[in-house]
């Protein structure tokens, strides 16, 4: 119990100035902020959109439901949401080192690697992002998974099996980060609960019965339910990133340099345990392919480790933490590419778990066979120990600081990284809503000039040159947006800013091809439908008026709408309708003169 209160002491301690910490204007705002859903708190309303939502690219329904629950807890003060973080971080920390003490023994050994997950910088990120407490609570889930499934191992009961299936499933309705989770079941079964005597699993005997078949053994049969969970979760998670658009295709990222980027990142993360300096939230994905000689060291580092561990079979504990941090980071490594990053700090949360183990109990075994001078050589060991968790420590609380505030976030990002086009862009976007027209404009270039095809960087030049009637340039932007495929939704946006210009332009036939062009789309756009009545008016097709005006009211009752339709119906000589639509478009206005002015404007009509 004293070694639980010291971790979450600790936490406390040095994560204190997240307390202080603004909402970052990176995912925060679509997640907390500025997201209706979670800003209802837990309503009816907000249990089925969390559990059928697919914002974000995401199917996440607990995390949802635990934003919306801070929001009817806290409402829009960050230290909340900050605050609970901490919190899951801390019981995360103590959960491990309760699972690590029960399943080895060993009580130190257990504290120091949770002490290790607790404050090595690297989890800063996990923490102090209030968006990213998708992964402190799936890893809650994923830990009180592991402890039930220890239980289960030692008395096998039905009634633990289920628990270990439940827990299994929230931590992927929470994230679908620990679809490893049947893996590093098999890892522990190997060491240290010593259900199976090999990784083979082919040659493992269960219960020293060598004559029991594999497919028969409980060790593998029990593992295929919540291998079927991994499996429809994977399924999902493909499904909804694909169709948001976080997926990217060959095109941008070819198969080698996936490999690549999946072997340096690899050691990168190793670089990273050992020595967490330059932390930022995005390290953007390479274009090109790596210099051989880097590959080659990569690999070679890889296989090296691999090799030993392999060796060394006297000491379990290698190969289970090198193949822990190797297999929870399969489904993050970037073999299928989502989002812009090369690696994340927030990947390792559960992956360095395994190197932390690797380093904690080789150390320990080598002090404990020095026998000779073990007693001065404990109290080296010991200081050394407290003076590395004093340091990462500390290196945690200055990093906290670099998530204060959206400004100060995305020029630490700019200072340490380069080439970083989303950091860049998100600067423009912050001096944008700070009315910064200049400094944002400044950002949206120098994003154009490392990535020329950027969709929103053309989205921001092409509002900002239509704002100065530079219709030519703003079309231009606007082109290069809908020459580029994915992001549905996103073209359809476009192709209406291009009927808005042709518009405005007198460009009647062009506008009307590129609103039915966004329409074809998202067909759900009633703005859409008001423009091309607008413009069939306008040309003399009432009969086009009326539908469009139609389509456009079923999907949307507007005063200004309902008097359009009226207009083109008594044109058309539907006069007795005309009335009709007129007196439903009065019921529906707050201001009816108003919108008379707005419909008459829209016709050219004083």
């Amino acid at each position: 119990m004293l070694c639980c209160v010291a971790l979450i002491v600790a936490v406390f301690t040095f994560y204190s100035g997240v307390f202080r910490n603004d909402f970052i204007a990176f995912d925060d705002n679509e997640y907390i902020t500025e997201n209706p859903h979670v800003q209802q708190g837990l309503t009816w309303q907000t249990f089925k959109w969390a559990f059928t939502s697919f914002d974000r690219s995401n199917w996440h329904p607990l995390t949802w439901l635990s934003h919306a629950l801070d929001q009817q807890l806290f409402g829009l003060n960050p230290a909340g949401p900050h605050g609970v973080n901490v919190f899951l971080h801390a019981m995360n920390a103590a959960l491990l080192f309760l699972l690590l003490q029960r399943a080895t023994g060993f009580r130190w050994r257990s504290l120091m690697v949770a002490a290790l997950f607790a404050l090595h910088p690297i989890n800063v990120e996990s923490v102090a992002w209030a968006a990213e407490r998708k992964t402190v609570l799936s890893t809650l889930f994923f830990l009180l998974a592991l402890h039930a499934y220890l239980r289960y191992s030692r008395t096998p009961r039905p009634r633990l099996y289920v628990a270990v299936v439940c827990f299994y499933a929230m931590a992927l309705m929470a994230k679908p980060q620990v679809i490893a989770f049947p893996f590093l079941l098999w890892l522990l079964d190997y060491w240290p609960l010593d259900r199976i005597r090999s990784l083979n699993i082919f040659s493992a005997a269960e219960e020293c019965d060598d004559t029991v078949p594999w497919w028969k053994r409980r060790t593998t049969w029990e593992k295929m339910p919540l291998l079927l969970l991994s499996v429809i979760s994977a399924a999902v998670t493909m499904k909804v990133q694909k169709a948001g658009g976080a997926i990217k295709d060959f095109g941008r990222y070819s198969l080698l340099l996936r490999l690549e980027t999946a072997l340096i990142s690899y050691v990168q993360y190793l670089r990273l345990a050992l020595w967490p300096s330059k932390l930022v939230a995005l390290y953007p994905h390479p274009t090109h392919l790596y210099p051989a000689w880097q590959v080659g060291a990569a690999t070679l580092l890889l296989v090296l480790i691999t090799v030993f561990v392999l060796r060394a079979l006297e000491r379990k504990y290698l190969a289970v933490g090198w193949f822990w941090f190797l297999g929870s980071l399969v489904p993050m490594i970037g073999l299928v590419q989502v989002g812009v990053q090369a690696l994340a700090d927030r990947y390792a949360y559960i992956s360095f778990i395994g190197l932390f183990l690797m380093i904690v109990w080789q150390i320990a075994d080598a002090v404990r066979k020095a026998e000779t001078v073990h007693r001065f050589l404990y109290r080296g060991v010991a200081v050394a120990v407290f003076c590395w968790l004093l340091a990462l420590g500390l290196l945690t609380h200055r990093q906290v600081r670099y998530w204060h505030d959206t400004r100060s976030f995305w020029l630490r990002t700019v200072a340490l990284t380069q080439d970083n086009y989303v950091a860049h862009r998100g600067l423009a976007a912050f001096y944008h809503k700070q009315g910064k027209t200049a400094e944002a404009l400044q950002e949206v270039r120098t994003v154009l000039a490392i990535r020329p095809e950027d969709t929103y960087s053309h989205l921001f030049l092409g509002d900002y040159e239509h704002s100065q009637k530079n219709y030519a340039a703003a079309i231009q932007h606007y082109q290069a947006i809908v020459r580029e495929p994915g992001f549905p939704y996103v073209r359809a946006q476009v192709y209406g800013y291009l009927g808005y210009t042709y518009k405005e332009m007198g460009q009647s036939l062009q506008a009307k091809e590129n609103f039915e062009r966004s329409l074809q789309i998202d067909p759900k756009q009633p703005a859409i439908m008001i423009q091309l009545g607008v413009i069939d008016q306008l040309g003399g097709d009432t009969a086009g008026a009326v539908r469009e005006f139609s389509r456009a009211m079923k999907l949307q009752p507007t005063d200004v709408g309902l008097l359009l339709l009226a207009n083109a119906l008594l044109e058309e000589g539907h006069s007795a309708e005309s009335d009709n639509v007129l007196q439903q478009a009065e019921r529906v206005s707050k201001d009816i003169e108003k919108a008379e002015a707005r419909a008459k404007e829209m016709l050219g009509e004083k």
